[in-house]
């Protein structure tokens, strides 16, 4: 490796190192395997029930595979011939390639990792034993967890160590390919998870008054199947193309500022996050007496983030060293000459933002907090109340979420007060880096909401005791709260990410056309027409997108309330005497998912194209600036609005207001499922589309300035504008099976 020669000793082999801890992570992920693995699966039944959720699961994934394969080599040969030099052509197509598999293979091993402990988390509630049951379900997530760690930071340290200053383009492609599989697992699992949930829900809690999981319901299967591929696959990718994205634009930004230093100190910060991860994930316990999931998931975040914070200091103080530096503050430097710990507190504060986004979330939706509370209260009226208030508790906490978000950017910009705006928006991804330093804990948090619903519903069609039950229903209602915060931790990280890789966009322009970042930066001004215009597409896109989602998610469940009616007219099913066509609703779902992914992956690839083409750069950058911010506001708006009604739900499920079967019980599933595809398909959606876009502009932009003023470009884009809104309007055809449950309905 060439480029190493540039690098002193000391750098070299800290480079080594962090490859080196990237491989512990994955060991450590092989080892909770193991341990796992070794678990007890239960009783016969149980075990019976658990293979089916897997072997639902696993098809689900090998069919979107092979739909989105032909796209993926599509994109690989595009990135290669339009990458520019030889070598970084060669180094983008690959990485792509690269990122499209690291990306795959963080979601197909944590869901089958999910599916398989799942079972075991049962048993565990099955011998009466809390503490038990949330180490396996936490140390099952932590498996998924690990993997993002260790492979992210893998794949961005030896593309840095292979081509350098060159690296940051390659990583482009790197970043890219997470992003778009993480956008398509983020898409087909929604929908597929959701279709089925609210199916499953809207007959059987509400017309035929029977328990969520019950073994007559032929959309229980499915139901679990959606929570390994929305909640499992689908996080582990999206998390994982956000580690990508901001450590894409800390290269890009670093080596613009610092240099190599630069480059390296960010890939150093995620190093000491891997170690940090190891140490708290598997200090996350409780004691049977206590059985507090929440503060034991709580008690191993902090002690993380404690870990990484000393680690990274202690290593910003030894090696930001900058003997050329002028004078600085004695905050900056500590009163010795050269040090400057600037890139520390940045990445300070994106703990902090992190540690706040999760308190702030956990709020909104946690079952003992004032915002569920006042849900629940309002189902004793009704339906609508019900939907009135969780509608009223998600955009609340929309306004919240958003200032600490800003307030997060400002104080990131006020530490390089003074500076260029390259050191302030280095500045920026490094409170990115600092948000994502702890993504071994933030995925464990994420994934354990699924394995607890799957276990409780596994647990409620084993038929287990009350006792196992009521441990299953514990868990499985702070894993609703986990699931949220992890969404808001992606929201946020997507949003620093994206203002980062905005202002990478920007620094692009200027070395393209040799003006100056200020030049650049100028031109981007709402007073110009075209870049208000992109600013208005820009905060248009997301609301189109999740219209998309929703609607498959609403079709979907159609045909599958359909199909669950039918099958209860076999009075031998309801009876109790045979089981129902689980395969049948698994089917339908998974046909829906995969017609439906084309139309929102097309739009977030080949919008920011069109807007370039058609308007140029400066409207380029006006729309990525409305889609960071409307995309923002709209995710945490349905994550948190779903995540009340889902817990409002549950607390009234446990007894409140007369409990199961009661008026107000029924109003809160109403709530639950209007709630279902925002929080699981459209809200996390939103964070993938958001990069996906920035990434598209950043790889476009050469050939945005080289065609911006080619009549040929203009009216090629425009008829790809037509063609784009001829598909995306045109509603997708009715399958066979499709129209087969419909006539007998």
């Amino acid at each position: 490796m060439q480029v190493l020669k540039q690098f002193s000793a000391g750098e070299v082999l800290a480079l080594y190192a962090v490859l080196g801890t990237a491989v512990a992570g994955l060991i450590y992920a092989g080892m909770l395997m193991v341990q796992v693995l070794k678990e007890d699966q239960g009783t016969q039944e149980m075990q019976k029930i658990a293979r089916a959720i897997r072997v639902g699961a696993n098809a689900y994934l090998a069919r979107q595979f092979k739909t989105i394969l032909f796209l993926i080599l599509l994109l690989t040969a595009v990135l290669y011939f339009t990458a520019g030099e030889k070598h970084i052509a060669i180094g983008r197509a690959c990485a792509f390639l690269m990122g499209s598999i690291f990306s795959a293979t963080v979601g197909l091993v944590g869901m089958n990792l999910a599916v398989r402990g799942n079972v075991r988390v049962a048993a565990a509630a099955g011998r009466n034993s809390f503490s038990d049951a949330l180490k396996i379900a936490y140390r099952t997530g932590t498996i998924t967890g690990m993997l993002t760690d260790g492979l992210g930071l893998f794949g961005g340290t030896v593309i840095f160590m292979i081509y350098g200053e060159k690296a940051y383009e390659v990583l482009l492609g790197f970043g890219f390919g997470g992003t778009l599989l993480a956008l398509f697992m983020r898409v087909g699992g929604g929908i597929f998870t959701k279709a089925a949930d609210v199916g499953a829900d809207l007959v059987g809690k509400i017309e035929k008054n029977i328990p969520e999981d019950d073994p007559r319901n032929a959309a229980t299967i499915a139901d679990n199947v959606g929570d390994n591929v929305g909640d499992c696959a689908g996080m582990a990718a999206d998390i994982f193309e956000s580690y990508e994205v901001t450590i894409v634009a800390a290269m890009i930004l670093g080596w613009a500022s610092y240099g190599h230093k630069g480059v390296i100190f960010p890939l150093l910060v995620r190093a000491i996050g891997v170690i940090s991860s190891i140490i708290g994930t598997y200090a996350v316990r409780t004691k049977e007496e206590v059985r507090d999931a929440m503060k034991a998931i709580n008690v191993g975040f902090i002690l993380s983030a404690a870990i990484s914070i000393i680690g990274f200091t202690l290593i910003g103080f030894m090696y930001l060293r900058f003997p050329n530096h002028g004078s600085l503050p004695a905050w900056v430097n500590l009163g010795m000459q050269g040090l400057d710990l600037r890139p520390v507190w940045t990445t300070m504060v994106g703990i902090l933002l992190a540690v706040t986004i999760n308190r702030l979330t956990e709020y909104f939706t946690d079952t003992n907090k004032p915002p569920v509370k006042s849900v629940a209260e309002s189902c004793q009226t009704g339906h609508a109340t019900a939907i009135i208030t969780g509608f009223a508790v998600g955009l609340e906490s929309t306004v919240w979420a958003i200032l600490v978000i800003a307030i997060s950017i400002l104080i990131s910009a006020v530490i390089y007060q003074g500076t260029n705006p390259t050191f302030i928006a280095y500045g920026v991804s490094m409170c990115g880096i600092g948000m994502l330093t702890l993504t071994g804990n933030n995925i464990s948090m994420d994934v354990f909401g699924p394995v607890a619903d799957n276990a409780n519903g596994i647990g409620e069609m084993a038929h287990m005791n009350k006792e196992a039950r009521q441990i299953l229903a514990d868990l499985d209602a702070v894993g609703n709260t986990t699931k949220a915060i992890t969404k808001g931790i992606a929201i946020a990280s997507a949003v620093v990410a994206a203002i980062s890789l905005f202002n990478a966009y920007i620094t692009d322009i200027s070395a393209i056309t040799k003006q100056s970042y200020q030049q650049i930066a100028s031109s981007l001004s709402v007073s110009d027409h075209n870049v208000f215009i992109g600013f208005l597409i820009g905060g248009a896109i997301p609301f189109l997108f999740s219209s998309l989602t929703i609607k498959a998610v609403g079709r979907a469940a159609f045909l599958i309330v359909h199909e669950v009616r039918e099958q209860f007219k076999d009075k031998d099913i309801w009876e109790g005497k045979k089981l129902p066509d689980y395969a049948s609703v698994v089917s339908i779902c998974t046909a829906a998912a995969q017609k439906e992914l084309i139309r929102p992956g097309l739009l977030a690839i080949l919008t920011p194209l069109l807007v370039g083409f058609i308007l140029k750069k400066e409207a380029l950058g006006g729309f990525l600036a409305g889609m960071i911010l409307s995309g923002q506001l709209l995710a945490v708006f349905m994550a948190n609005a779903g995540g009340a009604w889902d817990n409002a739900k549950k607390l009234i499920e446990d007894g409140l207001y007369g409990g199961k079967g009661s008026e107000a019980h029924k109003a809160s599933v109403t709530g639950d499922t209007v709630g279902d595809p925002l929080k699981d398909t459209a809200g996390p959606a939103l964070n993938p589309l958001i990069k996906v876009m920035n990434m598209v502009a950043l790889l476009a932009v050469p050939l945005v300035v080289r065609y911006e003023n080619s009549p040929a470009i203009f009216w090629i884009a425009m008829a790809g504008c037509v063609l784009l809104l001829l598909i995306v309007l045109h509603t997708p055809k009715q399958s066979k099976q499709e129209q087969e449950i419909l006539q007998k309905a």
